[in-house]
């Protein structure tokens, strides 16, 4: 790398007017084209390699009080702008309570609905006019807390209020200091967008100069920095938005000098290698190897039917296939005149997956170990580049559409990459993975002719591992059970579940039960609200259920949750065996002895029949 070209390898936080989010448990501004970076609660101020224009403290499940509860009093030293949502809040007055606690556990606990009313004529009213510029006096707001401010911090006025907190909104009399005890960043709050505004424009004087064009042209200028002229780049792609979006842009910046593979591993959509292959050579001009391990995948996950397990099989054996690949790819090029080593692998990492992969108070909290975070083997002898890091999954789609992605494209659902084998709840064989990749290609099929694709961000089909009695064609059958699920988000971090209407699911189930053999029943999975999208995404039918909304960086013990899963169908399956001895008892008693086959449903008919008229005769 070149000295002139330092420079061009600045990431967004060092170009763009930046606000700093730190995270007790939520939030983004990129709605807003603000640039923002969200970082735990436990960041060192200190360590910062770039100066924020303001910073936003978030909401978060802990009390100020108790011992342990993260605290930034360097925060307040910066001389910036700062606003506490919720738990930030009471951090702020937490860090000016002046030995008087200020912060208690209320009496009534809100969560919901709220009104507060801006105090427009109270002892301040151009703080109030500051944040609450062009916002209602009395507004809808979404409240979500169980402690409250008791007292207000010396140097602070109240600038809101509601029937239960009466100091739902304050701000420092001569500091840029604001806490709100509402979430103005979900729905249900009214003109939230605008306060933020207010604060992120109007008090922090951050620029509105955030878009994917921009970043496009910076990022191009970034990778060629960090690769060179000659450097060349490996990279895995899978048919979904991100690797593609991500493969794009690196062809876009070296040109053939990037290589891009894709590991067929038995696991993937309907006719996906076809299509993939198609995509990225015939349309956008990309070099890809197919390599075919399809057989080594399902020989691996032969007799497993733990989630966890199937994700770490698939994850080293696609280590293995592709660390085989590079090395042939490596030993190709070697001594090329023209170009250098393959020294980069290319990574579609997005930001959500930085974000969930964080420790906000150390290892035990982390909300799930990334299948794209954390690291290379140390033998791969590859430097990792990770163009999409920075971005949310819709910016992902915005910066497809800005390199000429086709739409169809840039808005594919996503899928998960251990594949159909976590949409099997159970032992993984090439006829269970036939039948849910036929059930989920129907759905989808459905969802494109009803014209919802583009309203669902994600569906799929799942097969769970139960067997449900049905009859088809006069036969009676005990054959298994899809389950149908649907998700609605923006920025893949949580979801809610898509309202479809009867007549919908009845075309899809009719379809799936006469189209798939081996399926008499069809079920539409519809969890708690607001399901912490990874789980909706990577872990078949189970979700998280739990209170109204999910913020961003909630704790949530998602491998407990798997566990509690794995617990239920140890439960299911001991009841159905104990149900299966108790009918093959039965059955013994009618004279069908189950080693040697029941007798069929004409014969045991015949037999009742036979009884009916002895009890007639008598």
């Amino acid at each position: 790398m070149t000295a002139d070209g330092i420079a061009d390898i600045q990431p967004p936080r060092q170009l763009f007017d930046t606000l700093l989010v730190l995270d007790f448990g939520s939030q983004r501004l990129r709605d807003l084209k603000i640039y923002s970076e969200l970082r735990p609660c436990t960041q060192d101020i200190s360590k910062l390699d770039f100066r924020p224009k303001g910073v936003i403290l978030s909401g978060g499940p802990y009390s100020v009080y108790d011992l342990g509860a993260p605290h930034v009093p360097a925060v307040f030293d910066l001389d910036i702008p700062v606003l506490g949502i919720c738990y930030g809040l009471q951090e702020i007055a937490w860090q000016h309570q002046h030995n008087q606690q200020n912060v208690l556990a209320g009496e009534k606990r809100e969560y919901g609905h709220a009104k507060i009313a801006l105090e427009r004529e109270g002892p301040n009213p151009s703080r109030v006019n500051d944040l609450f510029q062009d916002v209602a006096d009395e507004i809808d707001v979404w409240m979500s807390h169980g402690d409250k401010l008791s007292q207000l911090p010396e140097s602070f006025s109240t600038i809101a209020k509601t029937s239960n907190a009466p100091f739902a909104g304050i701000a420092h009399d001569s500091k840029p200091f604001y806490g709100i005890q509402f979430h103005p960043e979900v729905s249900h709050t009214s003109q939230g967008s605008k306060i933020l505004e207010n604060f992120a424009v109007r008090i922090c004087k951050a620029g509105q100069d955030w878009n994917m064009e921009d970043f496009k042209g910076k990022e191009i200028s970034r990778i060629r920095a960090l690769v060179g002229t000659k450097g060349q780049v490996i990279g895995a792609v899978s048919g979904g938005v991100d690797s593609t979006v991500a493969a794009k842009l690196m062809h876009e910046a070296i040109g053939d000098r990037f290589h891009a593979v894709l590991v067929d591993n038995g696991l993937l959509r309907q006719d996906e290698v076809q299509t993939v292959h198609q995509t990225l050579t015939k349309y956008l001009g990309i070099n890809l190897t197919v390599i075919d391990a399809s057989k080594k995948f399902l020989a691996d996950l032969k007799g497993v039917s733990e989630p966890e397990q199937k994700r770490k099989i698939i994850g080293k054996d696609f280590i293995e296939v592709f660390q085989e690949t590079a090395d042939k790819m490596k030993a190709a090029v070697a001594g090329s005149p023209t170009s250098g080593k393959i020294e980069w692998l290319l990574q579609g990492t997005l930001y959500p997956d930085v974000i969930e992969s964080i420790a906000f108070r150390g290892p035990s909290q982390t909300i799930k170990t990334h299948h794209n975070v954390g690291g290379l083997p140390a033998d791969m002898d590859l430097e990792l580049i990770e163009p999409l890091r920075e971005l949310f999954k819709d910016e992902v789609r915005i910066l497809g559409a800005t390199l000429g992605i086709p739409p169809e494209l840039v808005w594919r659902h996503p899928f998960p990459g251990p594949g159909i084998a976590i949409r099997i709840l159970g032992e993984v064989t090439p006829p269970q993975v036939e039948i849910a990749r036929k059930a989920d290609h129907i759905f989808i099929e459905e969802i494109i002719r009803a014209g919802l694709y583009r309203d669902i961000s994600q569906a799929f089909a799942a097969l769970l591992p139960v067997k449900a009695v049905g009859v088809m064609g006069d036969k009676r059958v005990h054959e298994q059970v899809i389950a149908l699920r649907a998700v609605e988000t923006t920025d893949f971090m949580t979801a809610d579940w898509y309202p479809f209407d009867g007549h919908f699911l009845k075309r899809v189930s009719s379809r799936i039960v006469n189209e798939v053999n081996g399926v008499c029943r069809v079920v539409y999975d519809n969890p708690n609200p607001f399901v912490l999208i990874q789980q909706v995404a990577m872990s078949g039918t189970s979700s998280v259920g739990g209170r109204g909304v999910y913020e961003a960086g909630d704790q949530r013990n998602v491998k407990q949750s798997e566990i509690n899963e794995a617990e239920r169908y140890k439960e299911e399956d001991e009841r159905s065996i104990a149900n299966k001895l108790a009918r093959e008892e039965k059955a013994k008693k009618h004279g069908n002895d189950p080693s040697k086959g029941a007798k069929i449903d004409a014969e045991l008919q015949q037999e009742e029949e036979e009884l009916l008229k002895k009890k007639g005769a008598k």
